[in-house]
């Protein structure tokens, strides 16, 4: 591994990354600074208000698909294990709002029904992906519903229920710590897998999935700093908008969908700059 010195940008210009992180076989990283997360929250309510009816149609499914997940099981233990976890499967969720960026960008017409498919592009590798998301996500439920039975012997019959206890019990502390250890094993590593993967799966057609992780995690490990603010990022937006009823993830989701993009497009190197696919 090298790095590759750049031009300085002229003065008054987008500050450009300084360097590239070149791996043998895979595409370079680009060094950012920790302004880039706030830009690329600006570039995705910029694609958000590019293309509304297209990032809201998947703003209202992915809403929709938190209230299923956290409202429907009737147990407060699995209620809190999809609430976390829907966090964990946002990335692949999140395709369509990729693609939708990746067509603003180009000029093209950014269109719900034309964005549905987008997964074919590259099939195999984006749906060895989902399966890989998904085989994380029944582990953390199973994960997250231990930790739970650890402290409430009896249940808990719901998230609410919970939240209530916890403000006058004395293991609240307790659980919190124990909850939040078990969780940040699983949300480091999706996110150090995903913050850039799947939006290069979807850009590179001949893209393989372990290639692509591979390089997300050559991604955080290169602007660590910068993408640990960035996760912290879509974690406020995502508890925000599940604290205000919900209705906060019409707006916030699609947002946090084309941002993604914007990262992803800033920190890798295109093709003709790293030899890569």
């Amino acid at each position: 591994m090298a790095d590759e010195p750049r031009e300085p940008a002229p003065e008054g210009a987008r500050r450009e990354p300084e360097y590239l992180t070149v791996t043998s076989g895979l595409p370079a990283i680009r060094t950012v600074g920790m302004d880039a997360p706030w830009r690329w929250l600006r570039e995705g309510w910029r694609d958000f208000r590019a293309a509304t009816g297209a990032s809201l149609f998947y703003g209202i499914a992915l809403t929709a698909m938190g209230v299923i997940l956290t409202q429907t099981w009737g147990k407060g233990a699995i209620e809190i294990a999809f609430l976390t976890g829907f966090l964990l499967v946002g990335p692949f969720l999140a395709l369509g709002l990729y693609d939708i960026s990746r067509r603003v960008r180009a000029g093209r017409p950014a269109m719900a029904g034309d964005t549905l498919a987008a997964w074919r592009v590259n099939p195999g590798a984006i749906g060895f992906y989902a399966v890989i998301l998904a085989l994380l996500l029944a582990v953390w439920v199973r994960v997250s519903v231990v930790v739970v039975a650890l402290f409430f012997p009896q249940g808990v019959p719901s998230g609410a229920s919970l939240a209530a206890y916890l403000l006058e019990s004395p293991d609240a502390i307790a659980f919190i710590g124990a909850y939040v250890a078990a969780g940040c094993g699983f949300a480091l590593f999706v996110f150090a897998t995903s913050v850039v993967s799947l939006p290069m799966l979807l850009d590179r057609e001949k893209m393989d999935a372990l290639s692509a992780m591979i390089t997300s995690f050559n991604a955080l490990r290169a602007n660590f700093w910068p993408m640990l603010l960035w996760g912290a990022i879509v974690v406020a937006l995502t508890a925000l908008g599940f604290a205000a009823f919900y209705v906060g993830l019409l707006v916030a989701l699609p947002v946090i969908g084309h941002a993604t993009w914007h990262a992803y497009r800033e920190v890798v190197a295109p093709p003709e700059q790293s030899g890569s696919a």
